[in-house]
């Protein structure tokens, strides 16, 4: 049966190569059943640029290389971890890039995809330093620093968000309801793929008459989640 896979929040990096060897064998097990990988967001717990070319990246890059040169379409969604992932990255792993809110068509069912940060409306800390992170003036002045005045800076801001994380109340890092009815609606869908929250599950409700529902996928560092779209036959 043929079947579209979807994951998210993997936050690679060089502290838990458990977790890439997981990633890497879940590429070399797409076969020709397999008609497209969807990476929604943080596929890097860290990315300060294309020029970064750690052991890691170089790993994940020529792995990804491999695969979509078999002729498996791979799609990658910026997360709030890696959304300096540009160009070069692209064109040497042959991954296409997806918009913030992407929809597609889904084995003739319609799909929004996103990585999921922009629902959750109550963090207003966060979406506030979302706005000035995703600014592409700013994003310039990073980028021109000195990679290791960049590594420096991003180390600060990761121990700075493990810090928010843990003392923020759950709820008000998850999505809003009434923003995944207003996004669903904007693209007349009534599914919603997305990761980021670390909630994976199912969640049903009424949109607009009809039953609608959002998908949630896990973080892998709780476990290998992959969620599995087959085509109905």
């Amino acid at each position: 049966m043929r079947k579209t896979l979807f994951i998210s929040d993997l936050h690679l990096d060089s502290s838990h190569p458990a977790i890439t060897q997981q990633f890497l064998d879940l590429l070399l097990s797409c076969h020709e059943h397999v008609d497209a990988l969807y990476i929604l967001g943080d596929l890097f717990d860290t990315w300060i640029g294309d020029d970064d070319m750690t052991p890691l990246h170089r790993q994940i890059i020529q792995a990804l290389r491999q695969t979509t040169d078999k002729g498996l379409p791979v799609y990658v969604a910026h997360g709030n971890r890696d959304f300096l992932i540009g160009k070069q990255f692209l064109r040497q792993t042959g991954c296409c890039l997806l918009a913030e809110e992407e929809k597609i068509m889904l084995y003739g069912t319609p799909v929004l995809l996103m990585h999921g940060d922009i629902l959750c409306t109550r963090d207003i800390p966060y979406l506030r330093a979302r706005k000035i992170a995703k600014n592409r003036f700013y994003q310039f002045l990073f980028l021109s620093l000195p990679l290791f005045i960049r590594k420096k800076i991003a180390d600060r801001l990761r121990a700075k968000s493990m810090t928010y994380t843990q003392s923020t109340p759950e709820v008000i890092m998850d999505v809003t309801q009434t923003e995944v009815e207003r996004v669903m609606t904007k693209h007349h869908v009534t599914y919603l793929i997305h990761g980021h929250t670390h909630r994976p599950g199912t969640h049903s409700f009424v949109l607009n008459g009809r039953s609608a529902t959002r998908i949630v996928l896990g973080a892998w560092h709780d476990g290998v989640s992959v969620y599995s779209w087959k085509a109905v036959n």
